[in-house]
């Protein structure tokens, strides 16, 4: 036998003794604009560096617990878990179940309620208490109800449960009628009250492209004070919003992503992508803006970023 063939032979042997599969990956969408930036970050990375496939399925908190809880790749990973606002999800399912793991890279998050710079300039809005004025209330009423509007979150945010029971528990519900709607609606509120020059309070929170789009401040709250602070989510108690006292600023976020224990028999790979990633508040603020504000595609912004990122990619693949 030839050199050659001598090598053609060595090297078939070397392709057969290596485990011949795809990996793949199904990541979990939610609707807000930060989580589908990292989405798709996380699924470039999958395609264009580790040579999988990945699918993109929309879906809530609950939905993406669950199904990472079952470990059927119906929905491998969650890309922005807030804690401790998805606190009952990961106690269930990280702590409890053991069936999911949390990722040990989180980035920073801050929370709290917004209106617009004019807004707050035209009428000395500084503090969370100022929206019970019946003045400012008055000017936040757009339906003529008597109560002026204040968007709270999304449907099935754990924060949007968080931000009702603060509503309350700071004595605005006499002045101010709490709204859940999608996001998009509120973004396209904020950007309608201020060409119209209404008042209009917003839930917000950094990382987010908000602070791109418009020109708002961020409202002072009481200090966070664990004692002021007991919050249950309808998984932890059906008398959640009842049972439940929120008085004060919530304390700074750690912000991560989650995902199922099954992937790291079915894709290991990938598994170990996720256990190393990590991105930075501004990292998600900017993509976030490509994507609101500049209407971009974000397959096309996670692209980019991949891209312009190189070497921070290479080390959480571990190149």
């Amino acid at each position: 036998m030839t050199v050659k063939n001598n090598l053609m032979a060595a090297a078939l042997v070397s392709v057969l003794s290596v485990p011949a599969f795809a990996e793949d990956v199904s990541i979990g969408v939610p609707t807000w604009t930060g989580a589908q930036a990292i989405a798709y970050v996380l699924g470039e990375v999958v395609t264009t560096r580790i040579g999988g496939t990945v699918e993109y399925v929309p879906g809530n908190n609950a939905t993406i617990f669950q199904a990472m809880d079952q470990g059927e790749g119906d929905i491998d990973v969650h890309p922005d878990v807030w804690l401790p606002n998805q606190e009952s999800f990961t106690k269930q399912y990280v702590d409890e179940a053991g069936t999911v793991t949390l990722s040990s890279n989180p980035y920073q998050g801050n929370q709290g309620f917004c209106v617009s710079q004019d807004f707050a300039a035209a009428n000395n809005i500084t503090d969370i208490a100022d929206l019970g004025r019946p003045d400012v209330a008055a000017l936040m009423d757009s339906d003529g109800n008597g109560l002026g509007e204040m968007w709270i979150g999304a449907p099935g945010w754990a924060s949007a449960n968080v931000n009702e029971v603060k509503v309350r528990d700071y004595g605005l519900l006499d002045f101010i009628e709490p709204i859940r709607a999608e996001e998009a609606v509120k973004t396209a509120r904020i950007k309608d009250s201020i060409a119209k020059g209404e008042g209009y309070a917003f839930y917000c929170y950094e990382p987010h492209a908000v602070w791109y789009m418009f020109d708002v401040v961020m409202l002072t709250e009481p200090a966070f004070d664990p004692e002021q602070y007991i919050m249950l989510q309808p998984s932890d108690d059906a008398d959640w919003y009842e049972n439940s006292m929120v008085a004060t600023k919530d304390d700074l976020k750690q912000v991560q992503i989650a995902w199922s224990n099954s992937l790291e028999s079915r894709s290991p790979a990938i598994a170990e992508f996720f256990a190393n990633f990590a991105m930075t508040a501004d990292d998600v603020s900017s993509l976030a803006f490509e994507i609101s504000a500049n209407g971009r595609e974000p397959a096309e912004v996670a692209k980019d970023w991949v891209e312009a990122n190189s070497d921070r990619v290479d080390a959480m693949l571990g190149l």
